[in-house]
């Protein structure tokens, strides 16, 4: 069974965040919204908006489109 889109998005944030060694507190930090909100985009119960998504990639130091390859490649 696939995935959803939304979960396997999650999954491309936890392993950036986990990557640079943040916890999910320290990555609500940078990225300027609440700690519970990081928690849900991971376990893919949220449908993240594209102004977050920006504000994630910003916090991760990654670039919009790296988080989409990314997303590209574990979606095939």
């Amino acid at each position: 069974m696939n995935k959803k889109l939304s979960a396997k998005f999650g999954e491309v944030i936890r392993e950036l965040r986990k990557e640079r060694n943040l916890s999910q507190e320290a990555l609500a930090d940078k990225a300027d919204v609440h700690r519970t909100y990081i928690g849900m985009i991971e376990r893919g119960e949220k449908n993240i908006t594209l102004e977050n998504i920006q504000r994630l990639a910003k916090a991760l130091n990654v670039s919009l489109k790296s988080i989409f390859e990314r997303l590209e490649k574990i979606s095939k």
